[in-house]
């Protein structure tokens, strides 16, 4: 069973240490998303309709709302230790302006990188200090964030090209039909597909056609990206019972919740809750529901 090791939550987004055994479903993120091994045997993730090694010599990189997903060679196979960072880019904005791009669904360039002796190096110190440090400093980490994420992002990026740029923090359509299907989408968690594409009037087949060319994204990985932010948002900013989040969200019963969760990051919310780590931030989630 895959298990958290130390995740660390705040303004920057999330990091989190990661001990996989078991792939995910296909899924995406709103944020910047940078991937390195810790330690453990190698492994792959799978983006742009092929698999991207994971190994000590390098790192992989996802778009913002890109969809991928975590293929773990086999069952026998040894855990792998990834360092996941999940970076807002808003929060990368404020460092440095041109940085605004790291929402952009076309930002990195391709998503298997060969990394540096120096990203190797700042990626350990970053991983050393999350396990051995009980309380990491908000300003440590922001430089520490900031000094890794630059040693892929000047590299591999297309910050340069991309400066003043406009930027959507959501996913963008021309079709007024998918536009108001994205609204409804977000305002009704629980909305069904089915009945999103008959009030925007479009068939389902046509929905999905249209909805995967217009966003880059599935409906239902888009629901899922929904639930799955709206669910981190719950564990980490309040004390709320997990049964009480999984009726929120629109699950018919708490073991659906689970399950959906454990599919999307590998862990089940309960660990999710009881391992993150609130960091500069005021509020923090109670570790005693489950």
């Amino acid at each position: 069973m895959s298990t958290a090791i130390k995740i660390l939550n705040g303004a920057f987004g999330r990091v989190a240490l990661l001990d996989m055994n078991r792939p995910l479903v296909t899924h995406a993120h709103h944020h910047c998303h940078v991937l390195i091994k810790a330690w453990g045997g190698n492994t792959y993730f799978h983006a742009r309709g092929r698999l991207n090694p994971l190994t000590e010599d390098t790192a992989v990189l996802i778009n913002a709302w890109e969809p991928h997903s975590y293929a773990h060679p086999c069952a026998d196979a040894p855990q792998s230790v990834i360092l996941a960072l999940y970076i807002e880019p808003a929060w990368l904005a404020q460092l440095q302006g041109c940085l605004n791009a790291s929402a952009h669904p076309q930002f990195f360039l391709r998503p298997c990188v060969e990394i540096s002796p120096r990203t190797r190096q700042l990626a350990d110190r970053l991983v050393q200090t999350m396990l051995h440090t009980d309380e990491v400093s908000e300003s440590w980490l922001a430089d520490a964030l900031f000094d890794l994420l630059l040693t892929v992002i000047e590299p591999f990026s297309r910050w340069t090209d991309m400066r003043g740029a406009s930027v959507p923090l959501l996913p963008e359509s021309s079709d007024r039909r998918i536009r108001k299907a994205v609204t409804l989408m977000q305002s009704e968690l629980d909305s069904d597909i089915d009945s999103v594409a008959s009030r925007c009037g479009l068939s389902r087949a046509h929905f999905y056609s249209l909805f995967r060319d217009e966003v880059g994204l599935t409906p239902n990985v888009y629901a899922n990206v929904l639930r799955m932010e709206s669910a981190i948002r719950h564990l980490t900013k309040s004390s709320d019972a997990l049964c009480d989040v999984s009726y929120q969200l629109g699950f018919s019963a708490p073991g659906h919740f689970t399950r959906f969760f454990r599919q999307h990051l590998g862990i089940a919310p309960s660990d999710f809750r009881r391992t993150v780590r609130n960091v500069g931030l005021q509020e923090s989630a109670s570790s005693s529901h489950s």
